[in-house]
């Protein structure tokens, strides 16, 4: 596969703390990356880096070939990258459908004015998540009303249902059950099976094996190795973060 984002040292400080030391790695369309490492190693920085809440101090990050200089996370997504992020950053009191077209409402002009185009973005909602095939129950259903599985269904379905190229996920399962679990992973494999680039942040090797295409492994700020995934086993992939084993 090629690379859709290419990440290349990339550098990041934080007053006198170095979060990220020449960080270099690549996604692949049509793949699952995992991207693996202790609290603390730079995972979240750099993932922020790539969905534009921060900009590195040196290094350049690409898509498709041509240098991205992303000032917020509205650039990243204008550019087809999507986050979910762990808190899912979803409103409970609004409903899904509202929650998949906020601040992307679909309106009516008559003339200056506009209004609310309510019918077409409860249709594309259901298409939306029919498409993805996610197990949510109506479109009207308030999100409060939902359990985990369902709430991150949710945000996932926003996060692909918007021409996204890359969607990178944080711990999509931390908090679910074994059953909910199993639909997330079903869900974010059939993102693969799209076509799109998922960007899989998580501790659970297990997942991580069974779902990635390329793990990439972070230490201390640095990207310190890359395994394919079916050349490489969960017990590897731990030396390389503990430093036990070197790239």
């Amino acid at each position: 596969m090629s690379a859709l984002v290419s990440v290349d040292g990339v550098s990041l400080a934080f007053g006198s703390v170095q979060a990220l030391k020449d960080v270099s790695l690549t996604i692949a369309e049509g793949e699952i990356t995992a991207l693996v490492g202790d609290n603390g190693a730079g995972k979240s920085t750099l993932v922020r880096c790539i969905a534009g809440v921060h900009r590195p101090d040196a290094g350049t990050i690409a898509m498709n070939g041509a240098e991205l200089h992303l000032r917020s996370p509205e650039d990243a997504r204008e550019k087809g990258i999507e986050t979910v992020h762990q808190n899912l950053a979803l409103v409970e009191d609004l409903t899904v459908w509202q929650n998949l077209f906020l601040n992307r409402e679909l309106v009516h002009k008559l003339g200056p004015l506009a209004v609310l185009n309510r019918r077409g973005m409860q249709r594309e909602a259901k298409e939306m998540v029919s498409t993805l095939a996610v197990n949510v129950p109506a479109v009207t259903s308030r999100v409060r009303r939902l359990s985990g599985g369902q709430r991150q269904a949710v945000a996932i379905c926003r996060a692909a249902g918007f021409s996204s190229q890359l969607v990178i996920m944080d711990e999509p399962t931390a908090a679910l059950g074994v059953q909910e679990t199993a639909r997330v992973e079903e869900l974010i494999t059939k993102l693969r099976d799209d076509g799109r680039a998922v960007l899989l942040i998580s501790h659970n090797f297990d997942q991580v094996m069974r779902l990635s295409d390329q793990v990439w492994v972070m230490r201390a700020g640095r990207c310190v190795g890359g395994r394919r995934t079916v050349d490489t086993t969960g017990e590897e992939i731990v030396a390389l973060i503990t430093g036990a084993k070197s790239a």
